[in-house]
């Protein structure tokens, strides 16, 4: 492709929010500030396609209704929309830490964030800052990209502006849905271990409670089961587990009916874990009603997906001192074609495995 001229622009979608669109000649990305700085749409321009999820109930209108929900969970799942969220200072249930109840996935994905922009003609960056209020941490997270690289590149830093040392589970959240996501994908990873949760979330859990072996072939209920193959759209399927011990911090989801893949590469010192989660028409009941074909695999902090009252007894809850700071870098990468991926670095650098050698 030519040289573009990169852009970052503001425009309204729908239901009153205001996007921030940061993009280049192979991608776009949609981020939604007033919504946890969340990205709602990543666009692989070559196929005009949007790999997150969307939820068929979509975007709650801004600003609308009366709170009604009994739990800080309800009230999460009725605002989410699919895309890509920032799970922190929380990751899972709602727990109790230093005095103040900290609600389901964490707070920063249910503020609002402030942004400032920058382009240039070979690259466009927007940064997205945010202050939690129940706990004394700021989070910044800087978005570029860079023209001739189907890579959005993130720059995070944390800091504990408190006076005391800190504890906390962070994590990113982006779930993929169709048309990308379907029974023709598979899931590649460096050398890992799987754990299922130490509870079913549905009866159409392929594996049992607390199963666990070398990725991708893990026993099962009726048989081993391989992970790396996404069950079709016409199978009714869940699953819920954690990926660790992992060699390199990146995957890669490769569709071969749309010939290319979505790739995410991350610190593994930061984020040791991935929290991997199918939804695949198989949960009845709130909120999904047999009706959702959705994936995320989440670069995590800590396990188990349960609060962070459990990841502290665990032992994966990281402490931050206090004035301290945490800098990472993650990457974004889309990847034509359908070759074996041997790593994906940092700054979204991908090295493929040609046919023939």
């Amino acid at each position: 492709m030519n040289r573009f001229a990169c852009r970052v622009h503001e425009r309204p979608i729908e239901r009153g929010y205001h996007a921030v669109v940061l993009e280049n000649e192979w991608l776009s990305a949609t981020i939604l500030p007033a919504k946890g700085a969340e990205i709602y749409r990543l666009e692989y321009k070559p196929k005009a396609m949007d790999v997150l999820w969307k939820s068929p109930w979509g975007l709650k209108p801004l600003g609308a209704g009366i709170p009604t929900a009994a739990t800080s969970e309800e009230a999460w799942l009725e605002h989410y929309a699919g895309g890509w969220q920032e799970m922190f200072p929380n990751g899972g249930d709602s727990c109790v830490y230093k005095g103040c109840r900290l609600n389901f996935h964490g707070e920063v994905s249910t503020l609002p964030w402030e942004f400032t922009h920058a382009e240039g003609g070979d690259y466009a960056e927007a940064e997205f800052t945010v202050a939690t209020f129940r706990s004394p941490f700021r989070l910044r997270r800087r978005m570029r990209v860079e023209s001739g690289r189907p890579v959005l590149r993130i720059f995070e830093t944390l800091t504990n502006a408190g006076e005391e040392p800190m504890r906390f589970m962070w994590g990113h959240h982006p779930a993929f849905g169709a048309p990308f996501l379907s029974g023709d994908c598979r899931i590649q990873l460096p050398e890992c271990r799987f754990e299922a949760h130490d509870a079913e979330i549905a009866p159409t859990c392929r594996l049992p409670a607390g199963a666990a072996g070398w990725w991708p072939r893990i026993p099962g209920k009726e048989g081993m089961v391989d992970l790396s193959v996404v069950p079709p759209i016409t199978e009714r399927r869940c699953e819920y587990g954690y990926i660790r011990d992992l060699a390199e911090g990146w995957y890669a989801v490769t569709s071969r009916e749309h010939d290319f893949s979505f790739g995410l590469a991350w610190p593994v010192a930061v984020f040791p874990y991935l929290w991997f989660w199918q939804e695949l028409r198989g949960s009845f009941g709130f909120p999904w009603y047999g009706a959702c074909y959705v994936m995320a695999i989440e670069p995590f902090t800590s396990i188990p997906g349960a609060g962070l009252e459990n990841a502290i007894k665990a032992g994966t809850a990281p402490e931050i001192q206090a004035g301290g700071t945490i800098e990472v870098e993650l990457a974004a990468v889309y990847i034509p074609g359908q070759e074996t991926v041997r790593s994906i670095r940092n700054d979204g650098t991908v090295r493929v495995e040609r046919a023939g050698g």
